[in-house]
């Protein structure tokens, strides 16, 4: 309700401007010739780090953090929850179009992003000193001023007390975006009390590397490879398995309901309903009303 409220107030405030809001991981017209840097302190320092690359990246993300008091269950749960990267993009993948061109990806996002460096799934960190080890040795040598210029898709944030996730698309609902809060909440649950990763898959950094790139590329079609039974397995029965054990502490977390949401993300999932609307309405700027029109949707 919270995020509804927010999106609500900004969607009266933009009206006697003409203007609407909508979500989604591209916007899919920008040219990125046409990106303008903002002059925030932060988007500048990107800007002189990045160059012209920073001009390629107008891209949205859903960012969910998921609060570890502790230092070592920080990364450790880091550690854990890079197993689930691939998963959580290819149920978020919500930008398939690019420069006004369906980019045949489900998250045209995830590549994009990739120009930059420090992004990706990091490495498997040993303990918390490891950790800040790695960091201070990268600020001291003047690759970035502080940890959160590490764009990783999972990575912890001392000063927040957290542990981000930070591969999802943005999504075009309140309900999409709900539902992946839900499973990142539960997961998260899940691997600090149970674990449920698999001491393959987190070894196995090529593993990852790989199925986060299906899950960009074909996302709740993908079949993603899982060392343990030998072969690919479709996001599908992993979504049924991943949720099957989530459910106990979805309702201690209170939120089964938004949870269930997940399994609709299955059969449509952004990325479809994007491409449908283009199809349907026979022109980009059709779907860009229709994701307007789903903002405030409840």
């Amino acid at each position: 309700l919270e995020l509804l409220d927010l999106r609500e107030r900004l969607d009266r405030e933009l009206s006697p401007m003409g203007l609407r809001a909508a979500s989604a991981g591209t916007h899919p017209l920008t040219v990125w010739q046409e990106t303008v840097v903002s002059g925030g302190v932060r988007q500048q320092a990107v800007y002189g780090s990045m160059r012209e690359l920073a001009r390629r990246e107008p891209t949205f993300g859903l960012h969910v953090h998921v609060g570890v008091s502790d230092p070592e269950d920080a990364i450790r749960l880091t550690t854990r929850m890079r197993v689930h990267v691939p998963l959580l993009l290819a149920l978020s993948g919500n930008s398939p179009f690019w420069q006004g061109r369906d980019t045949g990806l489900a998250s045209a996002r995830t590549p994009l992003f990739q120009a930059f460096p420090r992004v990706g799934i990091p490495r498997a960190f040993h303990d918390y000193t490891d950790w800040v080890e790695t960091v201070e040795l990268l600020v001291r040598c003047n690759a970035f001023p502080e940890p959160t210029y590490l764009w990783w898709d999972v990575r912890p944030q001392p000063k927040l007390g957290t542990v981000e996730l930070r591969i999802m698309d943005a999504q075009s609902t309140v309900a999409d975006t709900a539902a992946l809060v839900a499973l990142v909440r539960s997961v998260a649950r899940l691997e600090i009390e149970d674990g449920f990763a698999t001491a393959q898959l987190i070894g196995a950094p090529e593993v990852l590397a790989e199925n986060r790139f299906l899950a960009a590329r074909d996302g709740v079609r993908a079949e993603l490879i899982d060392p343990a039974r030998g072969g690919r397995v479709p996001v599908a029965t992993l979504v049924d398995e991943l949720i099957e054990a989530c459910e106990p502490h979805a309702v201690e977390l209170g939120c089964s309901r938004e949870l269930t949401g997940v399994r609709r993300l299955v059969t449509s999932s952004g990325a479809d309903r994007q491409l449908e609307a283009a199809r349907g309405t026979g022109r980009l700027p059709g779907l860009i009303e229709s994701l307007a029109d789903s903002f405030c949707a409840r």
